[in-house]
């Protein structure tokens, strides 16, 4: 048989915005200027899951805002950042610009697509500290009211693909940074623990990076620590003290 006939077709030309043309000529500008590779692991939520539920409450009532999974990616990020530097580094021309300080972009939904607002100095920054700026640049961002300076300088990025069901993928870097580390949805799978097979709840993670200035051991150990800090955050992101840490 043939195409089915009576139903209306229609097509529709749209000009693309200048946002998106812009971040458009930016993409294929990475592609094609970057050294781009993607390393992955997994990560183990469940000690991050445990303490979530043990101090959410709390923590809303005593800070006004939610404890999410962002500030405890953005402060593993500040750590394994301060152990591989290359990782916050980029390149300008023939010099490797290093920046002792760690201004993470977040990618967040808006109005217009996508918006990368920037933490400033996130390593001084606090729990309660990174979730009171993700609320703040996801607000502005959801209102339209970002503006350039707040999306601009960023040293390294975070996106979280999973709040949109994204098992796995390799986020494209914001230039002129060096790596961009993608979040993705959170699953209960069957992982071997001592010996046993158990169900715990894993994230994928990958870092997507320009290997003209990282190497492959400092990819790898720079996801490896990430990892290591989610999976261990009492010891490691809340030095043994989850009330002092979360300020409680």
């Amino acid at each position: 048989m043939g195409a089915p006939t009576g139903d209306t077709r229609s097509s529709e030309r749209v000009k693309m915005s200048m946002l998106r043309r812009k971040v458009a000529q930016r993409l294929v500008a990475v592609k094609n200027e970057t050294a781009m590779l993607t390393t992955f692991n997994e990560v183990d939520m469940k000690p991050i899951f445990d303490l979530r539920n043990q101090f959410k409450d709390v923590f809303k009532a005593k800070h006004g805002v939610g404890l999410g999974f962002m500030s405890f990616f953005t402060l593993a990020v500040v750590r394994a950042l301060k152990l591989y530097p290359d990782v916050n580094s980029m390149l300008d021309e023939d010099y490797k610009i290093m920046n002792d300080f760690h201004d993470i972009s977040i990618a967040v939904s808006g109005p217009k697509g996508l918006m990368v607002p920037v933490i400033r100095n996130a390593e001084n920054l606090t729990f309660r500290g990174v979730e009171n700026e993700v609320k703040r640049l996801a607000l502005r961002a959801r209102d339209g009211q970002i503006t350039v300076d707040e999306m601009t300088g960023g040293t390294f990025t975070i996106t979280n693909g999973g709040v949109f069901g994204s098992m796995l993928s390799t986020p494209i870097l914001n230039p002129p940074q060096s790596g961009i580390l993608g979040m993705h949805n959170i699953v209960e799978r069957p992982v071997a623990i001592n010996g046993e097979v158990v169900i715990r709840p894993i994230m994928y993670v990958a870092l997507s990076y320009d290997h003209r200035v990282i190497d492959g051991r400092e990819s790898v150990g720079f996801l490896v620590a990430v990892k290591e800090a989610l999976e261990n955050p009492v010891e490691i992101l809340l030095n043994n003290d989850p009330k002092k840490g979360l300020e409680l």
